[in-house]
C-alpha cells in the first residue's frame, strides 16, 4: 500500500512560513532587535563619550575655540604638574582606605551579626548611611567636623581639647573625609557579604566544627576562602569608587585648602569646568580609566591564578 502523507500543525506552520517572503530573514534578525535598545544606549552613553574623551586628551581645547592637536603634551604636563602629583597621591590614599576600611569592616559586621538575635535591627542601623547621597553625607560631616562650632570639636572641648582643624589642614582633612566615606559605604559591603554568608554550604562549616575548628580559625580557614568571590567583587567596587570619588570631597573642602585634598576626579572637574582646560581634563580622565583597568586586570588575574592552584 502506498504511504499516506501525514500533516501536523508544525509542518503546516513551517510550510506557511516558507511561502511568506522575508519571514526567514526576519526570524534571523529578530533576536538582535531585542538587544538593539541596550546596544544603542551603550554606544551613545558609554563608547562614544569614551572615544571622544580619548581624542580630546590629545588636543588643546578650552571648550570655546577650535581644538588644536597637542600630541602627548597634556600627558607630559600632567606629570610635571605638582597639583596632579598631589591629587594622584591622595587618590591612592583614598583607594587603599576604600578597600581596607569599608570592605574589612563590612565583612567583620556581616560575620558578627549573621544569625544573631536583633540582627535585623543591626543590619538596618549599619546599612542606613548607604541610603544617603554622598553630597548629603558631605554636608552632615561638614557640620560634624566644623572648626568653631562643629559637633566633634564641641564634644572635645568638654574634655579640655582645643579645636582641631579637621577640614583645614593636610593630611588630616583627607583622613577626616575618608572617615565620612567609610561611615557611608560600610553598610553596602556588609549587605553584600551577608548575601554570601547566607548562601554558603553548611557541610564544610559543620565538619570543621566537629574537628575542633572554631572562632577565628573557622573564619580564617573555612569561611573566608569560601567568601572569596564576594571579597573580589567588593574589592573591585571599592577600587573603582576610590578612583572616582568626587562629590563628597567637593562638598566638604572643594579640594582645599590650597588644593591639598584634591583627588584625580576633583582635579579633572576643576581643570575641565572651572579652568576650561578640557584637553588637560580629558587626559586626567584617561589616566583614571587606565589606572582602574590595569589594577582590575592584575587583581583578577592574581585571584584566578590562586584559584587554579587550589
Amino acid at each position: 500500500m502506498p504511504a499516506v502523507a501525514t500533516t501536523t500543525p508544525q509542518s503546516l506552520s513551517r510550510a506557511a512560513t516558507a511561502k511568506v517572503p522575508g519571514t526567514r530573514l526576519m526570524g534571523r534578525v529578530e533576536p538582535y532587535l531585542y538587544v538593539l535598545p541596550a546596544a544603542v544606549f551603550v554606544v551613545a552613553f558609554l563608547l562614544y563619550p569614551m572615544v571622544l574623551t580619548v581624542i580630546r586628551s590629545f588636543t588643546h581645547d578650552d571648550g570655546i575655540t577650535t581644538p588644536t592637536f597637542a600630541g602627548f603634551d597634556n600627558f607630559i604636563n600632567l606629570f610635571l604638574d605638582p597639583h596632579f602629583i598631589a591629587s594622584l597621591q591622595n587618590t591612592f590614599i583614598w583607594t587603599i582606605a576604600a578597600v581596607v576600611l569599608p570592605v574589612t569592616l563590612g565583612l567583620a559586621f556581616a560575620i558578627t551579626i549573621n544569625g544573631v538575635r536583633w540582627s535585623t535591627f543591626f543590619k538596618s542601623v549599619i546599612y542606613l548611611p548607604a541610603t544617603i547621597s554622598a553630597a548629603a553625607v558631605g554636608i552632615l560631616f561638614s557640620f560634624i567636623f566644623g572648626y568653631d562650632n562643629g559637633a566633634l570639636n564641641s564634644l572635645l572641648n568638654i574634655f579640655g581639647v582645643h579645636n582641631v582643624r579637621w577640614l583645614f589642614e593636610s593630611p588630616i582633612n583627607t583622613y577626616s573625609m575618608i572617615g565620612a566615606y567609610t561611615w557611608q559605604s560600610t553598610g553596602l559591603n556588609m549587605m553584600l557579604f551577608l548575601v554570601g554568608l547566607q548562601g554558603l554550604p553548611q557541610e564544610p562549616i559543620e565538619a570543621a566544627k566537629l574537628d575542633g575548628c572554631t572562632g577565628f580559625g573557622l573564619i580564617w580557614r573555612i569561611i573566608l576562602p569560601m567568601m572569596m568571590p564576594y571579597v573580589v567583587i567588593a574589592t573591585l567596587l571599592a577600587v573603582v569608587n576610590g578612583f572616582k570619588v568626587f562629590d563628597q570631597i567637593w562638598v566638604m573642602t572643594q579640594g582645599g585648602p590650597g588644593r591639598s585634598s584634591e583627588t584625580l576626579a576633583v582635579t579633572m572637574y576643576r581643570e575641565g569646568f572651572i579652568m576650561f582646560n578640557q584637553g588637560y581634563s580629558a587626559a586626567i580622565a584617561v589616566i583614571i580609566a587606565l589606572a582602574a583597568l590595569i589594577f582590575s586586570y592584575f587583581y583578577l588575574r592574581s585571584v584566578l591564578d590562586q584559584e587554579k592552584q587550589i
